[in-house]
């Protein structure tokens, strides 16, 4: 069996904030075991940002706040091989060598997928998907732009520190932005040449045919005359 890794990226303030209103109304991730070279980090490793059972009913402000809080570059951390920076221990390395790393790692795991998409682009996600695997869906992909993130407003100042708290998905997500459009281009010349050089092989059969029937043609011609001249 061949196996396949592919993935979805969203743009990661919008993503924040679907995720705050996912955990503000009781999800937890509880279930991650979060596991790294083996083992699960240690409560010292990565603390908690809330006491209780959830975090239900959190203000975005706390949601920001906490310094621990997963949500924070979520996609670089998922994306990336997180043993090249000693996993959740932040001590191994300096901060800025340690960003450093899980981005080019993030980058280059992205890179070397099969599929990627990206959730703002969903008819093109489909198409490069049934191209890359040559399979198609019953229906088309449809754009929906109305989400619960995008019923938060949120003025300029908290815009921009949810970008500042997730500078590394804001970079990651240009690098995909640019590649999966590089790669749909590629795609949609690729189907362009191909359909062009069908058309040129369909129009040599025709010329072939029609150059046979014309031959048929004066052959015929040719026989009718003889066969007039023997009789005469």
């Amino acid at each position: 069996r061949n196996f396949y890794y592919i993935t979805i990226l969203r743009d990661p303030v919008s993503r924040y904030l679907s995720e705050w209103r996912h955990v503000q109304r009781g999800a937890t991730w509880k279930a991650s075991l979060h596991v790294c070279d083996g083992r699960s980090p240690t409560t010292e490793e990565l603390p908690s940002c809330y006491t209780g059972d959830d975090w239900s009913g959190c203000s975005l402000q706390e949601f920001m706040d906490c310094p621990y809080n997963l949500a924070n570059n979520r996609q670089v951390r998922m994306l990336s091989d997180l043993s090249l920076v000693g996993c959740y221990n932040l001590s191994v390395m300096p901060e800025e060598q340690r960003n450093k790393v899980l981005l080019d790692s993030a980058k280059e795991n992205l890179k070397r997928m099969a599929f990627f998409g990206l959730t703002e682009f969903q008819r093109k996600t489909q198409y490069l998907f049934e191209k890359t695997f040559n399979m198609n869906f019953i229906s088309p992909f449809t754009q929906y732009n109305s989400t619960r993130a995008s019923s938060v407003e949120i003025d300029e100042q908290t815009q921009q520190r949810i970008e500042a708290l997730n500078f590394l998905d804001m970079e990651l997500y240009d690098y995909a932005k640019d590649l999966f459009l590089q790669r749909y281009q590629y795609m949609r010349q690729k189907e362009h040449q191909e359909a062009r050089r069908k058309r040129q092989e369909q129009r040599k059969i025709l010329r072939a045919k029609q150059a046979h029937l014309r031959e048929q043609g004066e052959n015929s011609s040719s026989t009718d005359y003889i066969g007039n001249v023997e009789r005469w």
